[in-house]
């Protein structure tokens, strides 16, 4: 299974872990949530459904309901609706406990953060520190490129990669905050998630002390990481 047709069953998975959808419903969530497939499209998804029905992952509710293919005249589609089976939820399961190089990656690490909430403490932080560690790795590939640009090349392609830098450098800082307050979760320092559940709220990088909400599932890191917390 490819990369980005993976990241998409593990979101099917996920969203009709928590109730049963038809197509309609469970494509508007998947546009909300993912930000890489805004423009996701029946002929993207119902594939991966029926795949999912074919491995025994899901359950397709009032199957005897006569299908009716959308057409350009009719546009319309039979409302069936789509269940975990026993083997979806186990299935659900083993990817959410997934915590390697995968994991990191861009389109998978949004993926993984938006069902931190259903993910043991111990892999969050496996996630979150290989998501950090591999964008380190990003910065030192970029700050050698960018001091080659400043011989090379003129301002306006120095800017934009500069504004690249900044970017993953501003997603570190961010990662840097949330793997503090798991740490400091598990240890019982701070936060409401000191017996469990998911992380705490972080605290902004000025300092003051003001508590701010989880990322927007719709928002980066799922359609461009590391932008800045303005722009979430």
């Amino acid at each position: 299974m490819g990369r980005r047709s993976g990241v998409l069953e593990f979101a099917v998975l996920g969203l009709l872990h928590d109730a049963p959808m038809h197509g309609y419903e469970l494509r508007k969530r998947l546009n909300i949530l993912l930000g890489t497939f805004r423009a996701l499209s029946y002929g993207t998804l119902y594939p991966c459904l029926k795949s999912l029905v074919a491995q025994g992952f899901l359950v397709e509710d009032n199957p005897d309901v006569e299908y009716v293919p959308a057409t350009a005249l009719n546009g319309k589609r039979s409302k069936i609706v789509y269940r975990l089976s026993a083997e979806g939820k186990q299935r659900f399961e083993e990817l959410l406990a997934d915590s390697g190089p995968d994991a990191w990656e861009d389109e998978h690490f949004g993926v993984h953060f938006a069902f931190f909430g259903q993910t043991d403490r111990a892999v969050r932080m496996r996630v979150l520190e290989g998501r950090r560690s591999r964008l380190e790795e990003r910065l030192e590939r970029m700050r050698n490129s960018l001091a080659r640009a400043r011989e090379r090349f003129d301002d306006y392609t120095v800017e934009l990669q500069r504004h690249g830098l900044e970017s993953v450098e501003r997603e570190v800082r961010w990662l840097n905050e949330l793997i503090e307050t798991e740490r400091s979760n598990r240890t019982g320092r701070t936060g409401p998630d000191a017996g469990g559940g998911t992380a705490g709220p972080r605290r902004t990088s000025d300092g003051r002390g003001q508590e701010t909400g989880s990322p927007d599932p719709s928002g980066p890191p799922y359609d461009r990481p590391g932008r800045s917390d303005q722009e979430r």
